[in-house]
């Protein structure tokens, strides 16, 4: 599997950045509907990086410093970051729970930054028909990347809502589940470095093969 370069942050930023770059959350959280929340944002972004791409190219810190401050009012890291820990979590010492999860922010928001400025799209659009919510403190938005070469890619959020906030906590692109593709590789450090939570914390790096996004998945 390969490492993530500057074709696989295309698609890894559509997962929870469209949804960051924009104006704090938390006083929208409950008056408007997860896709209505997602489609507001998205069309923020859009307007946000209409033009400004080349300016954030030559200045990459102010771009990551915007990522970092809005991610963090979208996504919930700390779930995310015990998810993909997965069994692991409940051995893991409060510190090395704390750690990963910065760490696997971090390793994001570097990923997403560098995508920002070379992602190119024809247009960016959330469905009109979504899936009905099961649960009332969980939903799904689905929405659609048009590639400048006509190619459509799916993506569909998972949101839960945690302290009267919705959050971001999975994303799966063009049928790969990423929460599920990190948690697998997680597993892997783990036997490889013969289950050292630091080591395996201190090397993480995510990786999604280009292969493996363009071909799809069935999740």
């Amino acid at each position: 599997m390969k490492g993530v370069n500057g074709m696989v942050s295309r698609w890894l930023l559509v997962g929870m950045i469209l949804v960051g770059l924009v104006a704090p959350l938390q006083a929208l959280a409950q008056s408007q509907s997860p896709e209505t929340l997602v489609r507001d944002n998205v069309e923020s972004l859009m307007e946000d990086l209409e033009g400004r791409k080349d300016y954030y190219a030559n200045n990459l810190g102010e771009l990551e410093a915007l990522v970092d401050k809005n991610l963090d009012q979208v996504a919930d890291f700390r779930y995310i970051g015990a998810s993909v820990m997965g069994n692991y979590f409940r051995n893991a010492t409060p510190e090395q729970r704390s750690r990963f999860a910065d760490v696997f922010r971090q390793t994001l928001i570097d990923t997403y930054t560098r995508g920002l400025v070379t992602f190119d799209y024809d247009e960016l659009r959330v469905l009109d028909a979504q899936q009905a919510q099961r649960y009332d403190d969980q939903a799904s938005v689905a929405m659609e990347v048009v590639a400048n070469n006509g190619q459509v890619y799916p993506v569909s959020y998972s949101l839960r809502l945690s302290n009267g906030e919705w959050r971001v906590v999975n994303v799966i692109v063009n049928g790969i589940n990423l929460g599920l593709t990190f948690r697998n590789q997680f597993d892997q450090a783990m036997r490889d470095n013969n289950r050292d939570y630091d080591a395996v914390i201190d090397g993480w790096s995510p990786e999604v093969g280009v292969e493996e996004l363009e071909q799809g998945g069935d999740a």
